[in-house]
């Protein structure tokens, strides 16, 4: 074997400390992975391409004859908005990347028509929603905080209605108490589908009354645009006084069901991510505390509200609960 000394070698041949860092870390968790197919996927997320923008479609723009309806303003907090491209290069989206900064290019080019949503199980009039049929339902802009288990929030202007008008039109039975979500199934659009991060497909759940409640929204864009792939295209939940990940995204399935459905992160870690997930400062996750939080864009942190800021108009919802045990 043909060793050179230190002073044969050109500083030109010398690999930089931050690719030998990342191809260390690479291989190592290529080894671990076993599949070139995972290695590829594992590099990508450890190496993602800069934050892009992606440019969604105006929402407040009314063809002329058109049947839709302009958007209306809805409830607002005063709290400053979260820029858009904050907003739109910072997210949770593990069907894409387990990367907040990797999801926006990893989800460029998602194509979300045709969509439908189906809605089914304890019901009397069971349907299935085009997308350009949810579109026509009468719009909102709604600005809400959005609150996250790990520490960091956003204040975001939706664009939706509540979810409560598509429950109204499917007609729950009397024995529906909870409302079940599940997001697209499609390894082929979402690439880390093909992995084992989590259990595909994603699946969330609500308590009736939660998902009757007007705050409760379904989205379908954000500042005046359509959504953005990353942010949960082309319809996703929204419930403002709970933590970020019960606000499924990309939805293609509502159920009404009897007994309280099962959910992507309480299956995980049922220690650590309770089925109600209630913004609550004084239930600590196992891995940090909930009593701060870092609002992006904003330098410091500043003290977790109770619900997130909506107590007044949800804490009756859970009279009487132990918020503690059911968390």
């Amino acid at each position: 074997m043909f060793i050179k000394k230190p002073k044969d070698v050109k500083s030109s041949e010398i690999t930089d400390q931050k690719t030998y860092l990342n191809r260390r870390t690479f291989m190592r968790a290529a080894v671990l992975a076993g599949t070139a197919t995972a290695s590829t996927l594992l590099y990508r997320a450890l190496n993602p391409p800069p934050p892009e923008t992606v440019p969604g479609v105006k929402l407040s723009t009314v063809p002329q004859g058109s049947d839709q309806q302009a958007i209306q303003e809805g409830y607002k907090v005063q709290d400053a908005l979260t820029p858009l491209e904050e907003i739109t290069t910072y997210n949770n989206f593990y069907e894409f990347s387990t990367s907040k900064g990797g999801v926006a290019y990893a989800a460029k080019g998602f194509v979300t028509k045709p969509w439908t949503v189906s809605v089914s199980g304890l019901v009397n009039k069971p349907r299935t929603f085009d997308l350009d049929e949810l579109l026509k339902f009468p719009l909102e802009e709604r600005v809400y905080r959005l609150r996250c288990v790990e520490g960091w929030s956003m204040v975001i202007p939706w664009i939706g209605f509540p979810l409560n008008k598509i429950l109204e039109k499917v007609e729950p039975t009397s024995d529906a108490k909870y409302v079940a979500f599940q997001t697209l199934l499609d390894p082929n659009r979402m690439p880390l589908q093909r992995t084992g991060v989590l259990e595909w497909p994603y699946v969330e759940g609500l308590r009736l009354d939660e998902a009757m409640h007007p705050l409760t929204i379904l989205a379908t864009g954000l500042y005046g645009e359509t959504l953005p792939p990353q942010d949960g295209a082309p319809i996703r939940l929204v419930v403002p006084w709970k933590y970020g990940f019960k606000s499924i995204k990309s939805i293609v399935k509502i159920s009404l069901v009897r007994n309280q459905p099962p959910t992507t992160w309480s299956n995980e870690g049922p220690d650590e991510y309770g089925f109600y997930s209630n913004v609550n400062p004084s239930v600590p996750h196992p891995r940090w505390s909930q009593e701060t939080e870092r609002r992006i864009g904003e330098f410091g942190r500043r003290k977790t509200l109770l619900f997130n800021g909506y107590a007044e108009k949800v804490a009756h919802l859970y009279q009487g609960m132990d918020l503690v045990r059911y968390f």
